[in-house]
């Protein structure tokens, strides 16, 4: 085999396959790169109008949930307000390694809204995930976070009847 026929034949099948190696091994190394889970920051308002949609984290159980994070202080006390028309809202608070915390699925005024309350024993960050009820389905919901300021006995007006 002469010398020309070898870079006749080999040039144009080693080129491509060699673009062919690095480009895989540059997308492989994108791939690792990217974060598949990745929490939702809750906005200095504490407020949040979002939606639930197909795309969301699904359960397991038919329905889809959306994660958000939020730092939370030792002694801390909050309320986790969860409202929707679309579908009957559970509200979960987690800790940062996935246990839960504390969850609510139905509202004290009987409606599929989620209102949870919680003492925070350890500080430190925490997930609020809103999820559907089974397969109850997507759509809008609003999401507020109250931090409770404790009653003093001071501010307590103790005036006769």
């Amino acid at each position: 085999m002469t010398n020309t026929f070898a870079h006749r034949v080999c040039l144009p099948i080693l080129l491509p396959l060699s673009f062919l190696t690095v480009s895989l091994i540059a997308a492989s190394a994108r791939a690792q790169t990217c974060q598949i889970y990745n929490p939702i920051p809750i906005p200095q308002t504490n407020e949040v109008s979002d939606k639930l949609t197909d795309k969301d984290i699904p359960t397991g159980d038919g329905g889809f949930a959306r994660d958000y994070t939020i730092t939370l202080n030792d002694k801390d006390q909050v309320s986790i307000d969860v409202l929707s028309d679309n579908f009957d809202a559970i509200v979960t608070l987690m800790a940062a390694d996935g246990s839960t915390v504390a969850e609510n699925d139905d509202g004290p005024d009987g409606s599929t809204n989620s209102l949870l309350f919680v003492r925070i024993t350890e500080g430190g960050k925490y997930i609020i995930r809103v999820r559907a009820f089974g397969e109850t389905g997507s759509g809008a919901f609003k999401m507020k976070v109250t931090r409770l300021k404790p009653v003093s006995m001071n501010s307590v007006n103790h005036g006769s009847c």
